[in-house]
């Protein structure tokens, strides 16, 4: 009897058009390839892995397989840029990139959400990838445990899709930016503080963060002063995310020339033109 190749192996494992991820171990298993390439096949024959059936009637199949095949660079892993790997990844983006130079200390309980007793004391990048690991092992994480500078930046961001802005402090934002405008990569901004935050998408030729923060580099964020309760970054994040992935699907109205102020002590949001 001729041996089942890849394609007839999952199509015949598909229930109404899914496969269980225990069926991409098997594959993975009998072809000697990773759950990952299993993954990339099934997308490409229109299967759609079970763990996104409840993301199908937003996005289809097709649009999976983009998001799969999509690369985008995290700048920050702290409140902002934890929630915002995580999202990307529960998602199904293929490739992220989680830059931070930092460790995990006490005082980042309250709010960062890949920040547990177990981790303090390590990188915060090292916990991005053990929680990517359990929450979608197939998505390629590439941790760099390095703070983004101008030197080092064009080399950090090279390849990818969309940047997104998870960092603290004016001037950092503003490296961040002026490196994306140089290189015409998309890039989503955010910040919090306190009860407070702001989002808005700068693309290729736009000059948008130096519009909002001006030409002064020497600002720490306005969350150095206010601090952040556990709800702020969770909800900016989730509001970046969705334009992470407008951006990808080239789909929807991105906030671009716009921002977003979102006020969840009096449940207001505000969109102002730039």
């Amino acid at each position: 009897m001729m041996r089942m190749d890849l394609t007839d192996f999952l199509r015949s494992r598909a229930v109404d058009g899914f496969i269980p991820w225990a069926a991409q171990r098997k594959a993975a298993a009998a072809f000697d390839l990773t759950e990952r390439e299993v993954e990339e096949t099934a997308l490409n024959l229109n299967l759609l892995p079970l763990r996104y059936r409840r993301n199908q009637q937003t996005i289809s199949t097709a649009q999976q397989l983009r998001l799969f095949s999509s690369r985008v660079a995290i700048i920050g892993c702290g409140g902002l840029g934890g929630y915002v790997l995580e999202i990307l990844a529960r998602l199904g983006i293929g490739t992220l990139k989680a830059v931070d130079p930092d460790v995990f200390e006490e005082h980042n309980l309250n709010r960062q959400i890949l920040c547990t007793f177990s981790s303090l004391g390590f990188p915060k990048v090292e916990a991005a990838a053990r929680r990517l690991e359990e929450i979608n092992p197939v998505v390629r994480l590439l941790p760099v445990q390095k703070k983004l500078d101008r030197i080092n930046g064009r080399e950090i961001l090279r390849d990818m899709d969309v940047v997104v802005d998870g960092l603290d402090s004016v001037p950092s934002r503003m490296i961040l930016a002026d490196l994306c405008r140089e290189l015409s990569l998309p890039l989503v901004h955010g910040s919090i503080g306190g009860w407070y935050g702001q989002i808005t998408t700068q693309l290729a030729g736009d000059d948008t963060v130096r519009k909002i923060y001006g030409a002064t580099d020497g600002q720490q964020g306005v969350e150095q002063t206010l601090g952040n309760p556990s709800f702020s970054p969770a909800a900016i994040a989730a509001l970046q995310a969705a334009e992470v992935c407008k951006i990808l699907l080239k789909e929807g109205t991105l906030l671009r020339n716009r921002i977003l102020f979102v006020n969840l002590l009096d449940m207001e949001m505000v969109k102002n033109e730039l």
